[in-house]
Protein backbone atom coordinates (compact mmCIF):
# COMPACT_ATOMS: atom_id res chain seq x y z
CA UNK A 1 0.00 0.00 0.00
CA UNK A 2 3.04 2.05 0.71
CA UNK A 3 4.25 2.07 -2.57
CA UNK A 4 0.93 4.55 -3.89
CA UNK A 5 2.38 7.36 -1.69
CA UNK A 6 4.02 9.41 -3.25
CA UNK A 7 5.30 12.18 -1.23
CA UNK A 8 6.80 15.86 -1.98
CA UNK A 9 6.10 17.18 1.30
CA UNK A 10 6.42 16.42 4.84
CA UNK A 11 3.78 14.72 7.02
CA UNK A 12 2.78 16.20 10.12
CA UNK A 13 0.90 14.39 12.74
CA UNK A 14 -1.20 16.27 14.88
CA UNK A 15 -4.28 15.70 17.74
CA UNK A 16 -4.18 15.39 21.91
CA UNK A 17 -1.86 13.66 23.97
CA UNK A 18 -1.95 9.69 24.27
CA UNK A 19 -3.32 9.99 20.75
CA UNK A 20 0.21 8.23 19.29
CA UNK A 21 1.15 10.97 17.05
CA UNK A 22 4.40 9.83 18.16
CA UNK A 23 4.28 5.90 17.71
CA UNK A 24 2.45 5.69 14.69
CA UNK A 25 4.42 9.14 12.85
CA UNK A 26 7.95 7.41 13.99
CA UNK A 27 6.29 3.85 12.11
CA UNK A 28 4.54 5.53 8.89
CA UNK A 29 8.84 7.04 8.55
CA UNK A 30 9.73 3.59 8.98
CA UNK A 31 6.95 2.22 6.57
CA UNK A 32 7.79 5.38 4.08
CA UNK A 33 11.34 5.10 4.37
CA UNK A 34 11.77 8.13 5.87
CA UNK A 35 13.04 10.25 8.63
CA UNK A 36 10.84 10.77 11.73
CA UNK A 37 11.44 13.93 13.69
CA UNK A 38 9.36 14.42 17.44
CA UNK A 39 9.14 18.26 17.69
CA UNK A 40 9.08 17.76 21.61
CA UNK A 41 12.44 16.26 21.44
CA UNK A 42 13.23 18.95 19.17
CA UNK A 43 12.01 21.79 21.58
CA UNK A 44 14.24 19.51 24.76
CA UNK A 45 17.23 19.24 22.96
CA UNK A 46 16.98 22.90 22.16
CA UNK A 47 16.40 23.56 25.55
CA UNK A 48 18.70 21.53 26.91
CA UNK A 49 15.85 20.81 29.41
CA UNK A 50 12.57 18.69 29.43
CA UNK A 51 8.59 19.94 28.17
CA UNK A 52 7.97 19.69 31.85
CA UNK A 53 10.98 21.92 32.98
CA UNK A 54 10.06 24.07 30.19
CA UNK A 55 6.25 24.72 31.32
CA UNK A 56 7.45 24.94 34.88
CA UNK A 57 10.35 27.45 34.44
CA UNK A 58 9.08 29.60 31.67
CA UNK A 59 5.18 28.87 31.49
CA UNK A 60 3.00 27.81 28.46
CA UNK A 61 3.46 31.19 26.11
CA UNK A 62 6.83 30.89 26.13
CA UNK A 63 7.04 27.10 25.45
CA UNK A 64 4.77 27.99 22.46
CA UNK A 65 7.13 30.44 21.18
CA UNK A 66 9.97 28.12 21.32
CA UNK A 67 7.36 25.21 19.73
CA UNK A 68 6.73 27.86 16.89
CA UNK A 69 10.54 28.35 16.29
CA UNK A 70 11.71 24.80 16.32
CA UNK A 71 8.42 23.87 13.91
CA UNK A 72 9.79 25.75 11.07
CA UNK A 73 13.04 25.32 11.78
CA UNK A 74 11.93 21.39 11.48
CA UNK A 75 10.22 22.19 8.09
CA UNK A 76 13.09 24.37 6.78
CA UNK A 77 15.40 21.46 7.56
CA UNK A 78 16.35 18.87 4.46
CA UNK A 79 15.11 16.53 3.81
CA UNK A 80 12.17 18.44 2.69
CA UNK A 81 10.30 14.60 3.03
CA UNK A 82 10.01 13.72 6.68
CA UNK A 83 7.32 12.73 9.21
CA UNK A 84 6.89 15.44 11.37
CA UNK A 85 4.80 14.50 15.36
CA UNK A 86 4.13 17.43 17.17
CA UNK A 87 3.11 18.09 20.71
CA UNK A 88 -0.73 18.48 21.44
CA UNK A 89 -0.89 22.07 21.49
CA UNK A 90 1.34 22.97 18.22
CA UNK A 91 -1.08 22.67 15.93
CA UNK A 92 -3.54 24.96 18.33
CA UNK A 93 -1.30 27.64 17.77
CA UNK A 94 -2.47 30.07 14.69
CA UNK A 95 0.89 30.60 12.96
CA UNK A 96 1.89 26.54 13.41
CA UNK A 97 -1.31 25.51 12.36
CA UNK A 98 -0.85 27.72 9.00
CA UNK A 99 2.50 26.42 8.35
CA UNK A 100 1.42 22.94 8.97
CA UNK A 101 -1.29 23.43 6.23
CA UNK A 102 0.49 24.92 3.36
CA UNK A 103 3.34 23.18 3.95
CA UNK A 104 2.88 19.85 5.14
CA UNK A 105 0.18 16.87 4.98
CA UNK A 106 -1.24 17.25 8.44
CA UNK A 107 -2.77 13.68 9.67
CA UNK A 108 -4.62 14.02 12.88
CA UNK A 109 -4.84 10.76 15.16
CA UNK A 110 -8.46 11.28 16.97
CA UNK A 111 -9.26 9.02 20.11
CA UNK A 112 -11.71 9.28 22.39
CA UNK A 113 -11.90 10.16 25.81
CA UNK A 114 -11.31 6.89 27.24
CA UNK A 115 -8.44 5.76 25.47
CA UNK A 116 -6.47 8.68 25.82
CA UNK A 117 -6.96 8.82 30.02
CA UNK A 118 -5.41 4.73 29.27
CA UNK A 119 -2.55 5.64 27.72
CA UNK A 120 -1.55 8.73 29.79
CA UNK A 121 -2.32 7.15 33.07
CA UNK A 122 1.14 6.19 34.33
CA UNK A 123 3.36 8.94 32.56
CA UNK A 124 4.92 12.10 34.43
CA UNK A 125 5.95 13.77 30.64
CA UNK A 126 2.19 15.48 30.29
CA UNK A 127 3.02 18.74 31.39
CA UNK A 128 -0.71 19.77 31.64
CA UNK A 129 -1.75 16.17 33.80
CA UNK A 130 0.45 16.37 36.22
CA UNK A 131 -1.00 16.44 39.69
CA UNK A 132 -4.37 16.63 38.37
CA UNK A 133 -7.74 15.01 37.30
CA UNK A 134 -6.42 13.94 33.90
CA UNK A 135 -10.24 12.54 32.57
CA UNK A 136 -11.14 16.01 33.33
CA UNK A 137 -8.62 18.18 31.51
CA UNK A 138 -8.35 15.44 28.41
CA UNK A 139 -12.22 16.15 28.30
CA UNK A 140 -12.10 19.83 29.01
CA UNK A 141 -8.82 19.61 26.07
CA UNK A 142 -11.31 17.31 23.67
CA UNK A 143 -14.22 20.50 23.95
CA UNK A 144 -11.62 23.32 23.26
CA UNK A 145 -9.52 21.52 20.62
CA UNK A 146 -11.11 18.84 18.22
CA UNK A 147 -12.74 21.46 16.09
CA UNK A 148 -9.36 23.11 15.49
CA UNK A 149 -7.89 19.93 15.20
CA UNK A 150 -10.52 18.91 12.31
CA UNK A 151 -8.74 21.48 10.28
CA UNK A 152 -6.27 18.66 9.21
CA UNK A 153 -5.81 17.66 5.67
CA UNK A 154 -6.92 13.92 6.96
CA UNK A 155 -8.92 12.16 9.78
CA UNK A 156 -7.80 8.69 11.23
CA UNK A 157 -9.69 7.36 14.62
CA UNK A 158 -7.65 5.60 16.59
CA UNK A 159 -8.85 2.65 18.47
CA UNK A 160 -7.42 0.25 21.41
CA UNK A 161 -5.85 -2.02 18.78
CA UNK A 162 -2.35 -2.46 17.46
CA UNK A 163 0.03 -0.17 16.11
CA UNK A 164 -0.05 -2.12 12.96
CA UNK A 165 -3.24 -1.85 12.86
CA UNK A 166 -4.07 2.12 13.18
CA UNK A 167 -0.59 2.54 10.95
CA UNK A 168 -2.59 0.81 8.33
CA UNK A 169 -5.48 3.34 8.68
CA UNK A 170 -2.82 5.93 8.53
CA UNK A 171 -1.38 4.92 4.70
CA UNK A 172 -4.78 4.13 3.66
CA UNK A 173 -5.99 7.54 4.68
CA UNK A 174 -2.75 9.32 3.19
CA UNK A 175 -2.90 7.40 -0.44
CA UNK A 176 -6.60 8.01 -0.26
CA UNK A 177 -6.17 12.22 0.24
CA UNK A 178 -3.32 12.24 -2.49
CA UNK A 179 -5.68 10.01 -4.79
CA UNK A 180 -8.86 12.39 -4.46
CA UNK A 181 -5.95 15.14 -4.62
CA UNK A 182 -4.68 14.13 -7.61
CA UNK A 183 -7.99 14.20 -9.52
CA UNK A 184 -9.24 17.35 -8.17
CA UNK A 185 -5.53 18.74 -9.65
CA UNK A 186 -5.85 16.67 -12.97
Amino acid sequence: MSENIKLDKPIVMVGLMGAGKTSVGRALARRLGVPFVDSDKEIETAAGCSVVDIFSLYGEAEFRRAEQRIIARIFDTPPAVKVISTGEGAFITPAVREMVLSRAISVWLRADLDLLVKRTKFRDTRPQLLHTDSRKILAQLIDERYNIYSMADITVETRDESLRKTLGKVVAAISEYQNQKGEKNG
